[in-house]
Order: structure tokens, then C-alpha cells, then sequence
């Protein structure tokens, strides 16, 4: 009798694993947020032409000969026109995952003691994390919008 009651209690705590287990394992992981255009077009694309004691602007390199590349002013001028804007956007969606930190957008042009990474041909812009251009595109890459957070 005893070990009858022994192996209905091992059952039941089976039977409840095995019933708990699939109603987990059908939670999917929180979805990584979206780039959104308009914060990007007007707050993280103009830190990329910005000018930076010490440092050259982004676009400098990064209109020509590097991999990233964004395209170079219309006409002459000093910004993007919306086409630009959304061939600049499509360039940085290269180098961002959305929601990490690790993004390359994030980690390459910051100092490594603040977490960037080794190396970085244009040198390294931020020498923080606290900078409000680097907070701008962490903003960005967590999902922030021109309209406020997601």
C-alpha cells in the first residue's frame, strides 16, 4: 500500500511536469523593439555630421572607403534629403541589433574603458557613456521614437 501511494505521488509530479512545461516553453522571448525612422533621421543622423574637437565628423570616412557607408550631402548642402535619410537608415541597420548594447553603432566610435570596443580608424568620440550624443543612439538602438519610448 505504501508503495502504491509513493508511486501515484511520483506520477502526479510528472504528470504536473509534463503539463507545466509546454504552456513555458509557449512563451516566446520578449520581441527586440524596431528602429524607428524618425527619431533616426532627426536625432542620430545629424550626430554623424557633427563636428567633435580633436575628431573628424563621421561622414568624413564614412561617405567613402570604409564599409558603413552614408551617403554624402545633396547639392552640396549640409543635410540628408529623405531618400538619403532612408539609404542612411538601411546603412546603420547593418550595424545595429535592436535592443543590444553590443551594437557596433554603440561600441566602435566609444572608448574601450567605457565598454567600446579595441579599435576604431576615426578614433573614439565618446569618452563615456554619459555623453548625450552617445545617449541619443542608445535611445535609438532600445527603441526609442521620435514620438516618445516604445
Amino acid at each position: 500500500m505504501k508503495r502504491h501511494a509513493i508511486l501515484a505521488t511520483i506520477g502526479s509530479l510528472v504528470l504536473a511536469a509534463l503539463t507545466i512545461h509546454p504552456a513555458a516553453a509557449a512563451q516566446s522571448p520578449p520581441a527586440a523593439p524596431s528602429l524607428d525612422f524618425e527619431y533616426f533621421k532627426t536625432r542620430v543622423q545629424p550626430i554623424f555630421a557633427a563636428k567633435r574637437p580633436g575628431h573628424a565628423r563621421c561622414i568624413s570616412c564614412h561617405i567613402a572607403g570604409t564599409p558603413l557607408r552614408l551617403q554624402p550631402f545633396s547639392s552640396g548642402g549640409t543635410t540628408w534629403n529623405d531618400d538619403e535619410s532612408r539609404k542612411n537608415f538601411e546603412a546603420m541597420r547593418r550595424v545595429v541589433a535592436p535592443g543590444n548594447l553590443k551594437s557596433r553603432l554603440l561600441v566602435h566610435p566609444l572608448a574601450e574603458q567605457a565598454g567600446g570596443d579595441f579599435y576604431h580608424n576615426g578614433g573614439k568620440h565618446w569618452n563615456s557613456q554619459n555623453d548625450p550624443e552617445w545617449q541619443i543612439l542608445k535611445a535609438w538602438v532600445l527603441g526609442e521614437t521620435k514620438s516618445g519610448s516604445e
